[in-house]
């Protein structure tokens, strides 16, 4: 395979229902296209027959480079490691492997690159989600982008593409807890949004739990922010306020007019006011702490089983796979 202009990513975790759309289009986009596109797939620990498929495939067409990892580590890590194992010299576009992000504006993000911009990111216009889970993105961008010490734009999402010269800053900052629309923004160069409306799924359900999304919210606020340390500090301003106005009142009540407040009512909110302030301190505290106690250890972001780059195994990588049946048209 010549040297691929464009590498083309994609991480995959039970997405055997989608794969022949998204190959489809794929094989499509590649066969209308004057450029050199290789596809990076990442089974990020499918359950499924996902990486089957792509190993059938990747063995029988030189343009499919595909990464096995070792287990699930999560949509942000297989990035990552698609990142990572690009060979793109001139920039890398990722897309979702359930084609919500359409790999077809593929010659739209690259005008703009020749345009002399180096990432070019995709703006949602409309989402397919249900309601509850479009106000939750809604206003967690808009949060996010007040809190942050940097400009994320809204309504970005991975769906991006970005120069060889950002990939090679990209892959070389070591965060642990992976916000990458924001290591995207952080890097800086010249960027420009492209407004889409992102489709629903081709098929399958989706994969990215409530639980999932929380964690990245999670990694977008503390990792880009540093509006939890400050909410601590003026809670406690706060409470030191609440208690200071409180003993005025008792003192005045005292000299004043000679009664000093009895019962539990007052001793009972003080207890209660102060230590919830302290847990939510210590809670914010100790989230920093563990991913400061996650990146000192030092391990690698992830482990890669097999991988497979120009229709072979690479030297490396062991045959993880019982059987290999013929491919299957796609």
């Amino acid at each position: 395979m010549n040297v691929p202009q464009i590498s083309i990513i994609a991480p995959l975790y039970n997405e055997s229902e989608s794969f022949p759309h998204l190959i489809q289009r794929l094989n499509a986009l590649m066969d209308s296209s004057d450029l050199t596109i290789e596809i990076v797939l990442i089974d990020d620990g499918s359950r499924d027959n996902t990486a089957v498929l792509m190993q059938q495939l990747a063995l029988t067409d030189e343009r499919y480079h595909c990464v096995f990892l070792s287990r699930n580590y999560g949509h942000q890590t297989a990035l990552s490691a698609g990142l990572a194992a690009a060979r793109g010299t001139e920039a890398v576009m990722v897309i979702d492997g359930d084609l919500q992000d359409p790999p077809e504006l593929l010659s739209e993000f690259y005008r703009h690159y020749q345009e002399g911009y180096d990432v070019v990111y995709a703006v949602r216009k409309q989402r397919k989600e249900g309601w509850f889970k479009r106000m939750a993105y809604f206003m967690f961008y808009r949060i996010l982008r007040t809190i942050s010490y940097i400009d994320i734009p809204l309504d970005s999402g991975d769906f991006s593409l970005i120069s060889r010269r950002v990939l090679n800053v990209l892959n070389r900052m070591p965060e642990e807890s992976r916000y990458i629309r924001g290591m995207r923004t952080w890097i800086g160069f010249k960027q420009i949004g492209v407004p889409y409306e992102r489709s629903g799924r081709v098929a399958g359900s989706p994969k990215y739990s409530f639980k999932m999304l929380w964690r990245l919210a999670y990694n977008g606020i503390f990792n880009f922010s540093e509006a939890p340390i400050s909410f601590i500090t003026r809670l406690g301003i706060f409470a030191i306020s609440i208690a200071v106005l409180y003993l005025g009142v008792t003192l005045v009540k005292r000299f004043a007019f000679g009664h000093v407040p009895e019962g539990f009512t007052a001793l009972l909110f003080i207890i209660i006011w102060f230590s919830g302030v302290q847990l939510v301190a210590l809670g914010i505290i100790g989230e920093y702490v563990l991913r400061i106690f996650f990146q000192v250890k030092g391990r690698p972001l992830f482990v890669v089983k097999d991988e497979i780059v120009d229709g072979q195994f690479t030297a490396t990588s062991r045959h993880s796979f019982a059987t290999t049946q013929a491919p299957q048209a796609i």
